[in-house]
């Protein structure tokens, strides 16, 4: 279907046909899927029908339409033209249609344009101007209703008792019904309505709707009023909005609470995540000028597996046989990169080769990795002081507990500071194969960031004593990075070969270059680990 679509100016559009008879050869199920297509696979705000005069066969496609504007005129042509249209439509028995029919008198002086200059004259003609102001007028009445609805909703609600899903339903049913009788909503609009209002008193709000849809990664809520949803790299408005910035705030004291986290004031910025994994950032005010600000990254409910990134293009296969046998020989990895790269991703899908009889412990933040088939599995997940007054438990407290628990592998989710040190110790102590990712710019600039957040532990440890401790402890780096068309690709894959002169030197052994993709450059150099283990290259 993309081929068909077309663009200018930001207007999406399927060129439309020169004859009627294009219209009327064409089936009844093909156009159902059409607009079935568009409608469940985009998030257009309004998809726009031009059926011309081709009505008496299009029933089913008007049956699909929330609102039909009708132009007319007081000739006594167009009001002949105008009984027929009706008759039929009692004879077709589709009564339904002219609830939601609008006659209106259009501008046909602006609008009188040539087929090929049709989507220009759409856009810039007076036709186009009077098109968009009826948009307008309509957005605001399903916000109103919307609005009226909710409002009635809870004034019926009992607040003194909790209720059942199955109690707010009902009552929804019945506002609607009562209410909806003679206004012209279409059945699929009352449905929608319902589960809208269920959801602005039970769960997310307009949230609920993306957090249950599968294709959607990210959610950013700058305000009440804008919604941006992230889709396969892609970036777009949601067009739907909280009713005001208070249901926004019941929302995200919904979602922090639930994770015993605190969003106020004097605590502005916090850290939680929903029942499914999804990790929330949420930042108020005084620090949000703009409102409540809600960044919500969702994760896949089936972790991607490396034969899923093998097959998007992310890793060669051969650079992925590689990093198996590093893992299974116990190398020491870091992977890097961006906000939104894909490290947490690309780590749990690393972890695939952990062997399966080897105890593990994974430490984060929130807690995000889904690690399949390890029987002797813990996970650790740290947490802000709570408004009871309990104190938080920090990364580098689980990752000096965890050393206690006789682990095999240490794996932390993300490494942001002092426990930098705390992960190096562990590397140094015993626990090889262990795994962890942070941001970097590069597999170069890893080692930097990684010095930086060791001296950030308040240790007073001079900068080649630290050097020392990431050269010995850190085998490989893996760098991750999101290109121009929005993919994520691994980019690098450096060996840290050793401590001389005062610096750390590393040699990459995989590198992305532009036309060729991910390509190998240099043999690994240490090759101990893999001998003991009876790993070949």
């Amino acid at each position: 279907m993309n081929s068909m679509v077309q663009t200018i100016n930001n207007l999406d559009f399927i060129p439309p046909v020169r004859t009627p008879e294009d219209i009327r050869g064409t089936a009844w199920e093909d156009w159902e899927k059409l607009i079935q297509e568009i409608v469940l696979h985009s998030n257009y705000e309004f998809v726009i029908l031009d059926i011309g005069g081709a009505v008496d066969g299009t029933f089913q496609v008007l049956d699909m339409c929330r609102r039909i504007y009708m132009p007319v005129l007081s000739d006594p042509v167009s009001i002949s033209k105008i009984s027929q249209f009706e008759n039929l439509v009692r004879i077709w028995d589709y009564p339904q249609i002219l609830t939601r029919t609008v006659k209106v008198r259009p501008p046909f002086h602006g609008g009188n344009v040539a087929p090929e200059n049709y989507i220009e004259g759409l856009l810039w003609s007076e036709l186009g101007d009077y098109v968009r102001e009826i948009l307008r007028k309509e957005k605001g009445m399903s916000q109103e209703i919307f609005r009226k609805l909710r409002q009635m909703l809870m004034e019926k609600l009992d607040v003194y008792r909790e209720l059942t899903d199955q109690e707010i339903l009902e009552t929804i049913d019945e506002l609607i019904v009562n209410t909806l009788r003679e206004s012209g909503v279409s059945l699929k609009e009352k449905v929608q309505l319902r589960q809208e209002l269920f959801y602005s008193v039970r769960k997310l709000d307009v949230l609920q709707e993306l957090i249950e849809d599968e294709t959607v990664t990210e959610i950013m809520v700058n305000g009440p009023d804008s919604i941006f949803v992230e889709r396969k790299g892609k970036l777009t408005r949601w067009p739907k909005s909280f009713t005001d910035q208070e249901k926004l705030e019941d929302v995200i004291q919904q979602i922090v609470g639930k994770c015993n986290r605190i969003v106020n004031e004097s605590s502005p910025i916090v850290d939680a995540r929903l029942e499914n994994g999804a990790r929330v950032n949420v930042v108020v005010a005084p620090v949000a000028l703009n409102g409540p600000i809600l960044t919500i990254r969702r994760f896949p409910d089936t972790p991607i597996t490396m034969e899923k990134l093998i097959e998007l293009g992310s890793i060669t296969p051969e650079c992925a046989s590689f990093l198996e046998k590093l893992v299974r020989a116990r190398y020491s990895i870091v992977i890097g990169g961006g906000t939104g790269s894909g490290k947490t991703t690309f780590l749990g899908a690393l972890s695939e080769y952990i062997p399966k009889d080897e105890r593990i412990i994974t430490i984060e933040d929130n807690a995000e990795l889904k690690l399949q088939g390890i029987a002797n599995l813990v996970r650790l997940e740290a947490r802000a002081a709570t408004i009871n007054g309990a104190p938080g438990v920090s990364i580098r407290d689980l990752i000096k507990s965890a050393l206690r628990m006789r682990p095999d592998r240490i794996i932390v989710g993300e490494v942001r500071g002092g426990e930098a040190m705390d992960m190096l110790q562990a590397l140094n102590t015993g626990h090889e194969g262990s795994l962890g990712t942070a941001h970097a710019n590069s597999c170069r600039d890893m080692l930097a960031r990684l010095e930086i957040m060791t001296l950030m532990a308040e240790l007073d440890l001079p900068l080649q004593a630290v050097r020392r401790q990431i050269a010995s402890g850190v085998d490989i780096l893996v760098h991750l990075g999101r290109m121009r068309d929005k993919s994520r690709k691994l980019l690098e894959v450096s060996e840290v070969c050793a401590y001389a002169d005062g610096e750390i030197r590393i040699q990459p052994l995989y590198q992305w270059q532009d036309g060729c993709g991910l390509v190998p450059v240099e043999p690994l150099l240490h090759r101990e680990k893999l001998e003991r283990a009876g790993v070949k290259l």
